[in-house]
């Protein structure tokens, strides 16, 4: 989390759809082993109160996730900010813009039950986002063979116990300079950057 209050989310409710609409974290955690991280699709509850993933038993982290200390950290978009975008370069460095949305809590091992839902919530999703009609069930699966698939992970639930979002789009600069700086974002190929920048940016006019 970036220490500058600036960079908080002014909408409630940002954070949460931020991780619905990237859909896939790095969770971490330490374990006997050292510090380990793992990659994973997440479902954020309808309450964003709690998030779902599921990892490969082989997995590094896997054997000593539920019951540990956990964070979940969703990204999305980044990209260098040149110093000479500024009108103003007398006090002005270069920097970084981003999008970061860190989840803190304990994960717990679901069931079998559980992860069977979980995996047909992922597929209903993301089949309805890719437009497929009509979309991929594991109904078209051999039974055994999904079966084989689903013993080679492990689902869990983490109750989420402090949200630390940081959505770093230049909100400390006046709108003119913001407006520089997404205009270079773009230019450099990062335009959802600076689509988030014209629309999330901010108003600190005074700053």
């Amino acid at each position: 989390m970036h220490p500058n209050s600036a960079f908080r989310p002014q909408q409630d409710d940002l954070a949460a759809l931020l991780v619905r609409e990237i859909g896939f974290a790095a969770i971490f955690a330490g374990t006997p082993d050292g510090p380990r991280v793992a990659h994973a699709p997440v479902i954020l509850s309808e309450d964003a109160k709690t998030l779902q993933f599921h990892l490969a038993r082989g997995n590094g982290l896997t054997k000593h996730l539920a019951g540990a200390a956990a964070l979940a950290v969703v990204q999305g978009p980044d990209a260098y900010v040149s110093a000479n975008w500024y009108a103003d370069q007398t006090h002005a460095v270069p920097t970084w813009n981003y999008v970061a949305v860190e989840m803190e809590g304990v994960p717990r091992q679901l069931d079998d039950a559980g992860l069977v839902a979980q995996l047909d919530a992922l597929a209903a999703l993301h089949e309805a986002r890719a437009g497929e009609n009509p979309p991929w069930t594991r109904g078209k699966m051999d039974p055994v063979y999904f079966s084989k698939l689903t013993g080679a992970i492990l689902g869990f639930e983490m109750p989420i116990t402090a949200w630390r979002p940081t959505i770093k789009l230049s909100q400390n600069k006046d709108a003119g300079e913001r407006a520089r700086v997404a205009d270079g974002i773009e230019r450099t190929g990062h335009g959802a950057l600076a689509h988030l920048m014209r629309g999330l940016g901010g108003a600190r006019e005074d700053a």
